[in-house]
């Protein structure tokens, strides 16, 4: 166990907040709820970002950016949409300071009080849809395939790293169709990209589902989901994608002209994932000795430390690592080289475990001597020693052993924590002995949703798109169910 790092079976939470804050991926910061992502935590969300990115460009996507403040006058017009926001919003009211009286402090000047409130950006919905009514006229105009990287605000009472806080980042996409059947093509393929993304990148299986009426985003006819299941036995919501019909058209009255001149509102979605998506990755591979981070997303895959007696050695050690990061740079591997005098390779070694980096190479004279190198995977955290002639094709290979043994390793901890109940009673002795996800069959009534999460704490995750037609009897009322819906407790 890392030194300084809490047990996961001891305080999961703290576990938690330890991993983030020692191996520097983020802090608190001087503002209420609102967090500093360090340099090495901001490494790993450009590499999210980098990657999603892409996907986004290749279905034909374009990133622009909208006003982070939006007139309170916008939120009235979905009255679906606000209420689902109204307690998160951040409201600016005034537009300047001035020195007090005694010349001694600073003060918001009451004369310079904005005519109309402006909300500083809790999601764009609003403040796009009205930019839209100016885009649109025609079906020539359509459709409109834009996103947006940006930050929000959702003034949060608990606050945690990365899972909630008052200030995040995002990506928000926006999008508008002639047609419904576009739209609902549109919001299905996001949640695979970000399915994709999930499994491919993080190495972390997901379930793909639609949301209950409940758990939809205010203002959408259907809001698709991933499920995560994270160690403690909680899932995580890791990305949505929603199907807005014609509510936000309706609300802006963005109208366009069909081939035949008939006019008719514009049909809408939504879709977005945020940081959020590092305390994902930090709950889902970590262990007692800190980040255990998949290849495809660690800022650097690879870290040489040298071993040496003396700076002569150091020198020697440090122009064989200039030959191996040329070679790895070479082939695409990200690698780092830690020669700093400061500190024993020791220290060098727990450090770099406590980061998550997937391989280290260690070499010293002995090794430079018999040709040999040592290397060393995070995952399973073995070591061995190769010939350096082989040390290009190991290190490849266990770059991809190591992204397919991660996912494998959470999607059996996922299957060994998924269960199948009939029974309430059993459904609330699983959430308060291992947790994990449960299917279970439900009634379709908001009154039943609302009983199982005020008595349980668990909610719907999703209607699972995979979930077979089976006739059941739900396990609180005994009403007739079609198919089974994922419940569990979450963040």
């Amino acid at each position: 166990m890392a030194k300084g790092i809490t047990k996961r079976s001891e305080n999961y939470s703290q576990w938690y907040n330890d991993i983030v804050i020692k191996a520097g991926l983020a802090e608190n910061s001087a503002v209420r709820g609102c967090m500093v992502i360090k340099p090495y935590g901001y490494a790993i969300w450009e590499k999210m970002q980098a990657a999603l990115d892409t996907m986004f460009k290749e279905t034909g996507h374009e990133n622009a950016y909208f006003p982070l403040f939006i007139p309170k006058s916008f939120f009235a017009k979905e009255a679906k949409h606000v209420e689902g926001f109204a307690k998160e919003c951040a409201v600016v009211t005034h537009y300047r300071l001035r020195t007090t009286a005694d010349g001694k402090g600073i003060e918001v000047d009451p004369d310079a009080k904005l005519e109309e409130e402006l909300i500083v950006r809790p999601t764009s919905e609003t403040i796009i849809w009205n930019t839209y009514k100016g885009w649109i006229q025609s079906h020539r105009d359509l459709p409109i395939l834009i996103n947006q990287w940006a930050n929000v605000v959702r003034w949060e009472m608990r606050t945690r790293l990365f899972l909630r806080t008052a200030e995040f980042l995002w990506q928000e996409g926006h999008t508008a169709h002639a047609t419904e059947q576009e739209a609902i093509a549109e919001t299905k393929q996001m949640i695979n990209v970000y399915a994709n993304f999930a499994e491919n990148w993080m190495a972390v299986p997901v379930i793909k589902g639609s949301k209950s009426e409940s758990e939809r985003f205010a203002g959408a006819i259907d809001t698709q989901a991933i499920e995560a299941l994270m160690q403690d036995g909680k899932a995580l919501q890791a990305g949505t994608s929603h199907f807005l019909g014609q509510n936000f058209a309706k609300a802006f009255d963005v109208k366009f002209a069909d081939k035949d001149g008939n006019l008719s509102h514009v049909w809408a979605t939504s879709w977005g994932v945020s940081t959020r998506l590092m305390g994902a990755l930090v709950m889902a591979h970590s262990d007692d000795n800190g980040l255990v981070l998949p290849p495809k997303l660690a800022p650097y895959q690879v870290v040489i430390v040298p071993i040496y007696n003396n700076m002569e050695q150091l020198d020697q050690m440090t122009e064989k690592a200039n030959e191996i990061m040329a070679i790895l740079r070479k082939n695409n591997i990200s690698v780092k080289y830690d020669g700093r005098d400061a500190f024993r390779p020791g220290h060098k070694f727990a450090e770099y475990e406590l980061k998550g980096v997937p391989i280290r190479i260690a070499i010293g004279p002995r090794d430079l001597e018999q040709g040999n190198i040592e290397i060393a995977r995070r995952d399973t955290l073995e070591k061995k020693v190769y010939p350096q002639t082989e040390m290009l094709e190991v290190i490849k290979n266990l770059l991809d052993e190591i992204q397919i043994n991660i996912y494998q390793k959470a999607l059996k901890f996922r299957n060994e924590n998924t269960f199948k109940t009939d029974s309430y009673e059993e459904f609330k002795k699983i959430l308060d002995t291992t947790g994990g996800f449960i299917l279970a069959h439900w009634d379709g009534t908001t009154e039943t949703e609302e009983k199982i999460k005020e008595e349980t704490k668990a909610t719907i995750r999703c209607i699972p798109f995979d979930s077979p037609l089976e006739e059941g009897k739900c396990m609180v009322t005994g009403k007739p169910s079609i198919r089974r819906v994922l419940f569990a407790r979450s963040y």
